[in-house]
């Protein structure tokens, strides 16, 4: 328990992410002079991730696990508390959020996804997979949708929604350009709307 006396009036944000890490970026920038939030640690369970450079770029500490440390410790967790992170933000982050992180940050836990969910959610679909399997369905729409963890894949309750067209002839990297504009656009803002109406 925090004293509420002692306990900083700014909101921490770790942020997870196992790839490149534009969202991350964009993230970080937005708050880097907010006055009640702030990224204080970028996660990532991938050496190679390209996140790694940014987090060294914008001067935010990074840190890699591994399965078992994500899994089957407490590792995360208490790296987590050691830190006095308020908020989880999985910014591209592809792996299952175990239980124990679930019960430590409950509906503390946003993630992204780049579609509309209920569509095209679910283990597997992630990344260039769904731009594929959208281009494939000639959808005439996609998006994305952000959204409070829970148990399954990409099942917690919702919380935003931007949609951008698919034309014909768009390929899965063209849908995911525009997916890519959208979470740039939306996903600092949301962070910032939910943590506002939980500030305390």
């Amino acid at each position: 328990m925090h004293n509420v006396s002692t306990h900083s009036p700014m909101q921490r944000l770790a942020l997870f992410a196992s790839g490149s890490g534009s969202n991350a970026q964009k993230i970080a920038e937005y708050f880097s002079s907010h006055s009640h939030i702030e990224v204080t640690l970028i996660l990532t369970n991938n050496l190679k991730a390209g996140v790694l450079e940014r987090a060294s770029t914008l001067g935010i500490p990074a840190v890699v696990f591994n399965r078992a440390q994500f899994y089957e410790s407490e590792e995360v967790i208490e790296l987590l508390k050691k830190h006095k992170i308020d908020w989880v933000i999985l910014a591209g982050f592809l792996w299952l959020v175990p239980q124990s992180l679930i019960k430590a940050f409950p509906r503390r836990i946003i993630n992204i996804h780049p579609a509309l969910l209920p569509a095209y959610g679910g283990k597997g679909m992630y990344g260039m997979k769904v731009h594929e399997a959208i281009v494939a369905a000639g959808e005439k729409f996609s998006g994305i949708t952000i959204h409070l963890i829970d148990e399954e894949y990409d099942k917690g309750e919702m919380v935003f929604q931007a949609k951008c067209s698919v034309e014909p002839g768009d390929t899965a990297a063209d849908v995911a350009h525009k997916v890519q504009l959208l979470e740039h656009e939306h996903f600092p803002r949301v962070i910032e709307k939910l943590v506002s109406e939980r500030k305390v």
